[in-house]
């Protein structure tokens, strides 16, 4: 007797059809489980055989093969419970023969609790777009995740409840409960609710360096003592950012089903806002874990803000580990039966203070750190990581006069509104390409769409000779200029543009070492 249904597992991000077989035979009361099923799938035997019970089902007392098919690719967790369930009732004779046709057009989802209620699982919305390319016409999972399954258009979502539900409309012919979303576009909730740009008191520079990163997509760290703003900013930068686009938002959510970080939302339209704290990993800000690697950090703040606060404070391990993503925009992880790749497209914004004790440049509190203290500090973070931030800027003390100004900041949407536009002018620029932004140019589009004029080009000359900067450097200034030169809506690159884009990193220029530097 045998019984096959279909069910999918995660590789990265994306989904991969399994077949589950099921071959109940002659011989002594066993179930085998094969096909590099890891512990989660091995137990799915004691959670289906009770819910068989409580469902008033049989349960075959013979020996039972369970095969998960490619037998090459690891299976984890308890997405398979269900459809071994319906397996072993096709296998069985529980249900009739005719159900066969309908599991070979259906994906089946759901973990199976032991009195055979189906709870909700991770990585449904990647299974049912693999479910979809793969032409079939429907899908079962959990009611927990239908609205996610819904996203998916042109597939059917069934979502019973129960095990002994979908029984019984299987064997009678009667059709499974259909669900259907009262939203006509899924949205989650904003990331972080009711923030606004004119909630920042002077700071005029500043604001206008985290417009210009919002517009070129570029990566940002402010440097300055304690209460000067620089979380403040660094959470206001997605209310500048444009929405993203219908495929980021499902590659965004997609992320955040493998990971468990979905919670029943809908589609992520806000772009993600990440804030590890500084004790965090190296597996939980790039991603890994066995048996199967989940996306980390970096990739929940795939299209979106990742947000390092105390930069120096981060493990040098750490952060020495972003060098790949920040570059190439995925994640590469490697174990010992897999290798699979995360997207992780982000903003970097870091802060950090100028010194251990953070007064260094301050004008209210003297700094006790010594000039040795100072270079250690700021030495934590390797050449190679400032090299890819594109924009370096100190931020100082908030005047009690700014604090209580009547005149109120300019508010995020109108921002918001020009970040747009030269959005826009990068999106046609770059239409038909890889790249979406300026800070995602490389080594041919700088020089296509970054020429400079004669004194452009001794300026930038003059600050490689004098400020030793590397290749990169120079390459992340050129795009910072071409950034603001399309803000400004010049064709070209003027020696203005250069020159800020110079005065922007600081770092290059000099240690911030205020009165005690060398």
């Amino acid at each position: 007797m045998f019984g096959r249904t279909l069910s999918g597992a995660i590789r990265g991000i994306d989904g991969l059809i399994v077949e589950i077989e099921v071959q109940i035979g002659y011989g002594l009361s066993n179930f085998f489980t094969v096909g590099l099923a890891e512990g989660a799938v091995k137990e799915s035997k004691v959670r289906v055989k009770s819910a068989f019970l409580e469902s008033d089902l049989f349960f075959p007392s013979e020996c039972v093969t369970l095969n998960l098919a490619p037998a090459d690719i690891r299976k984890d967790g308890s997405s398979y419970d269900l459809s071994i369930a319906m397996a072993l009732l096709l296998a069985n004779g529980t249900l009739p023969p005719h159900c066969a046709v309908f599991f070979d057009e259906t994906m089946i989802l759901g973990e199976l609790g032991l009195t055979g209620e189906i709870r909700p699982v991770r990585g449904v919305l990647p299974l049912v777009l693999a479910a979809k390319k793969a032409g079939l016409k429907q899908v079962i999972v959990p009611l927990g995740n239908a609205e996610e399954a819904s996203l998916v258009k042109g597939i059917r979502v069934l979502c019973p409840k129960t095990l002994r539900e979908c029984y019984e409309c299987l064997s009678n012919s009667r059709p499974l409960p259909v669900y259907q979303s009262a939203k006509s576009i899924p949205q989650a909730d904003s990331i972080i609710p009711s923030l606004d740009m004119s909630d920042v008191c002077g700071q005029r520079i500043p604001k206008h360096a985290l417009e210009v990163a919002a517009c070129g997509g570029h990566n940002l760290l402010f440097i300055g003592p304690p209460g000067s703003g620089k979380t403040m900013l660094a959470q206001r930068l997605p209310t500048i950012l444009p929405d993203m686009t219908f495929d980021e938002a499902l590659e965004a959510t997609s992320i955040y089903s493998i990971s468990g970080n979905l919670h029943a939302r809908g589609l992520i339209r806000t772009r993600p806002f990440r804030a590890p704290h500084h004790s965090i990993s190296d597996v939980g800000l790039v991603g890994g874990g066995t048996p199967t690697p989940r996306p980390g950090e970096i990739s929940l703040a795939h299209h979106g803000v990742l947000f390092l606060d105390e930069l120096p404070e981060f493990r040098r391990n750490v952060l020495e580990v972003l060098r790949q993503p920040l570059e190439d925009g995925h994640v590469s992880i490697t174990r010992r039966l897999q290798s699979v790749v995360f997207p992780s497209r982000f903003m970097l914004v870091a802060s950090m203070n100028a010194c251990p004790c953070g007064n260094l440049g301050s004008m209210r509190k003297p700094c006790i750190c010594s000039r040795e203290a100072i270079i250690h500090y700021q030495s934590r973070i390797s050449g190679p990581l400032l090299d890819r931030i594109d924009i370096q800027l100190e931020t100082s003390e908030i005047s009690y006069d700014e604090i209580c100004a009547d005149a109120s900041s300019e508010q995020s949407e109108s921002i918001r509104e020009r970040v747009i536009r030269c959005r826009q002018i990068q999106t046609d620029r770059f239409a038909g390409t890889a790249v979406h932004c300026n800070a995602q140019m490389g080594v041919q589009e700088l020089r296509q769409y970054c020429h400079l004029d004669s004194d452009g080009h001794a300026l930038m000359r003059r600050a490689m000779d004098k400020l030793g900067m590397s290749a990169r450097a120079n390459n992340r200034i050129l795009k910072v200029a071409r950034t603001l030169a399309d803000m400004e809506g010049c064709q070209n690159i003027q020696k203005r543009h250069i020159s800020e884009a110079i005065g922007y990193r600081i770092l290059d220029r000099k240690r911030i070492l205020g009165n005690k530097t060398a």
